[in-house]
């Protein structure tokens, strides 16, 4: 579907809703204020505020006008009145625009400490989900003597869960610890987080507040990790030797085996009990992650697994089911958080350490835990299905909509707009208004049916990724044909019937790669629906014969179909047909599955759980599951994803093929 195609019907619907409302306002010619638009994102991406406002009057009246509004304020937020925040508004009452200058603005006042002025604004934020707001909101409340018992460890709970630093959760954590409420330890377990995941602002925001004499240290305990452990000072000076667990956090992502001999040997009485704990979990992550059979042993030395933090207990079990230690695997997930012990990944391997461990009760435990995830989507989910002797089939679709379902969503000013704005170019301006509207304009979000109706309109439209994530909110019911759309169909069925390769498959790597986004590009630069590197394109091409491929071709649907499904054939190929190390290849590059799979011969669904990428962890995962599902909907019969991930994976085999030297 061209773009004229898609905008026409949108400004005709644009016009329709809002002609009271721009009354006034003579309408645009399209093209010239779309242009204006695009401009204005350019401006803004820019900083150019003379821009922004040369260009302000000129979207006046367009469909997206909020948009340039919102920028050219936004961009000055810091120097705006009161006043011009206040008519912002109002002229923009009940939109996106207006929940997320009033969100900036709250922020800003914040920042300033401006309670009475913050408090003024908060009961219009409709969003509430941003954490900072949440913990300024939090100490108003505080400071008014309103606050909850339980107000301190909801303020810990929003300031845990940040991936980075930040000023409200971080100044109400600061208050509170100066009055008693929160603990030094609790604030040295966001310091440990920080170290973790290498986020030095996370480190410094944690240590200001219980240790800030600390403070000069923390770029080197982090950055020189060796060498300031190595420094004769670190041992006496109290402002260092506090950032030690750090340091030694660090280190081991670099070294773990000097880690632990460090651990062990100067540092071994200066490390808490809980500190020693963190730094073992430190140590025995990083050997799993590069799946060094050492990572047991390292495990083995935590003497309580509730001082670990969730990713190193993680660590624990994938470096466990490697080994075969099923008491271990059961063990560390129930220390685990309740929310991640609820999680399918780990449902399912604490039901199969049940099994392992054997008798009646737990086989009966194990077989409830299955039922209690067990689905036709989602890789454990169909695991678990696997496992109670059931396939993947096709549910149903849900009853078809009404006509004032469909009208409702029709005439939602924020999904037109952010079709409109996707379509333009504009698309994560756009995804943000369609998720404001699907999920936080309204309490609760959408209910099942409007989601069903919007999904159908992203459908109509061909906003796929707006049509899949949108019907998989659904609670109640299941839409296939939403949920597992085939676009490109004949393309896909005839170009992978040519190389003997498996459409199903092919579309669940479709699917998790760019959500059909003809035009989406990822942040390495790969390209269009089957997300091809051009590098790799181009060696591809070679290889298949397309003698007159140049670069820009790859963006072509039917070029990108053929490179991309030659490249994933000859990845199969190349690992005898497994598509767990073909998906593992086609997303981190041929060489490192081909070392994923060194080591002892694993069971298959153990070596997907033990990749060492999470993005490709989770890629695999997905793209295995949604094969299956496709499998269902292009042959109509049941299917296993067990029976696609092949009994094991090990080292390769005599007679296997040869590895593809230059395979990119």
């Amino acid at each position: 579907m061209r773009l004229t195609t898609i905008l026409t019907p949108l400004c005709a619907a644009f016009v329709a809703l809002f002609t009271n409302v721009h009354a006034q306002q003579a309408a645009l010619p399209k093209e010239q204020g779309d242009k204006a638009l695009l401009d204005m994102r350019a401006a803004y991406a820019a900083k150019n505020q003379a821009r922004l406002s040369q260009l302000l009057p000129s979207v006046q009246g367009h469909a997206l006008e909020g948009w340039g509004a919102y920028w050219e304020l936004n961009n000055r937020l810091q120097t705006a009145s009161r006043a011009e925040v206040d008519a912002f508004l109002a002229r923009y009452r009940g939109s996106y625009y207006e929940d997320r200058l009033r969100n900036d603005w709250m922020l800003l006042l914040g920042q300033r400490r401006q309670w009475a002025e913050l408090a003024y604004y908060a009961p219009g934020f409709r969003m509430q989900d941003d954490p900072q707001v949440q913990c300024y909101e939090l100490l108003i409340d505080d400071i008014q003597g309103k606050a909850a018992a339980s107000t301190p460890q909801k303020v810990l709970s929003l300031w845990y869960g940040q991936r980075n630093s930040d000023d409200g959760c971080t100044h109400a954590v600061s208050e509170m610890y100066a009055d008693g409420r929160i603990s030094a330890a609790e604030i040295w377990q966001r310091a440990r987080v920080g170290a973790h995941h290498n986020r030095p602002g996370v480190v410094r925001g944690a240590v200001g507040i219980v240790s800030p004499q600390s403070l000069v240290h923390v770029n080197n305990a982090m950055g020189k990790s060796a060498a300031f452990l190595n420094n004769s000072a670190t041992a006496t000076d109290p402002a260092r030797l506090a950032l030690v667990p750090l340091a030694l956090a660090r280190l081991a992502s670099s070294d773990a085996a000097e880690a632990a001999a460090q651990v062990q040997g100067k540092w071994a009485k200066h490390l808490s009990a809980q500190d020693r704990d963190f730094v073992w979990g430190a140590i025995g992550r990083w050997a799993g992650i590069r799946l060094a059979p050492e990572a047991n042993a390292y495990f083995s030395n935590v003497q309580d697994d509730r001082n670990l933090i969730d990713e190193q207990l993680h660590w624990k079990v994938r470096a466990a089911l490697r080994a075969g230690q099923w008491p271990v695997v059961a063990k560390t997930i129930a220390a685990m958080s309740a929310d991640d012990q609820q999680q399918p990944t780990w449902v399912y391997w604490r039901a199969r350490a049940l099994q392992a461990e054997g008798g009646a009760d737990n086989q009966a435990l194990a077989r409830q835990m299955f039922a209690s995830i067990a689905g036709n989507v989602g890789f454990y989910e169909q695991l678990a299905n696997d496992e109670l002797g059931g396939k993947v089939t096709l549910a149903p679709e849900p009853q078809a909509l009404n006509a004032d379902e469909k009208a409702r969503a029709r005439t939602n000013p924020s999904l037109l707009r952010s079709i409109y704005a996707i379509n333009l170019g504009l698309r994560s301006e756009g995804v943000r208004e369609w998720n404001y509207a699907t999920n936080l304009h309204d309490d609760g979000g959408m209910g099942d049916r409007d989601l069903l109706a919007a999904a159908d309109l992203a459908c109509e439209y061909q906003v796929w990724d707006r049509c899949i994530n949108t019907s998989e909110r659904t609670k109640d019911f299941m839409s296939f044909s939403q949920r597992y759309p085939m676009p490109f169909h004949d393309a896909v069925v005839e170009r992978t019937a040519m190389i003997q390769l498996d459409p199903a498959y092919v579309y669940g790597l479709i699917r998790q790669e760019s959500r059909f986004i003809m035009d989406a590009r990822s942040n390495v630069g790969a390209s269009g629906l089957m997300q091809v590197m051009p590098a790799t394109a181009s060696w591809t091409a070679k290889k298949i014969g397309l003698t007159d491929f140049k670069a820009s071709d790859i963006n072509d649907k039917q070029t990108n179909i053929q490179i991309g499904t030659a490249y994933l054939k000859l990845a199969l190929d190349e690992f005898a047909g497994s598509m767990p190390l073909a998906a593992a290849a086609y997303n981190a590059g041929p060489g490192r599955p081909r070392n994923w799979r060194n080591g002892p011969v694993l069971e298959t669904a153990i070596w997907a759980e033990n990749v060492p990428f999470n993005e490709t962890r989770d890629y695999v995962q997905k793209v295995l599951a949604n094969a299956t599902v496709y499998g269902a909907i292009l042959t109509g019969q049941p299917q296993s994803l067990s029976q696609r991930l092949g009994p094991t994976i090990g080292p390769s085999k005599e007679g296997e093929p040869v590895a593809t030297a230059d395979l990119p």
